[in-house]
């Protein structure tokens, strides 16, 4: 049994060519390369969209809008 399996495997491995070996490593680093570059463009967007709050952010700052207590007239809060 173990030498059949030994035999079918190494028959396997002889059949694969340089070439084939090539062809898959290529598919391989396309799709890395895609991985990376999608990657690199989410970064850079994820950059750009905190950037924009962080300017809106600055903006809500600057109003210095007193915060009013509502809660005077509540029953159960303030005096």
């Amino acid at each position: 049994m173990l030498p059949k399996l030994l035999t079918c495997f190494s028959s396997i491995f002889l059949s694969i060519n340089q070439s084939d070996i090539v062809v898959v490593l290529s598919i391989v680093v396309v799709f890395f390369l895609i991985l990376l570059i999608l990657g690199v463009r989410k970064s850079y967007k994820l950059k750009k969209e905190n950037e924009r709050l962080d300017k809106i952010s600055e903006e809500m700052a600057r109003q210095e809008e007193k915060y009013k207590d509502f809660t005077d007239g509540h029953m159960y809060g303030g005096n």
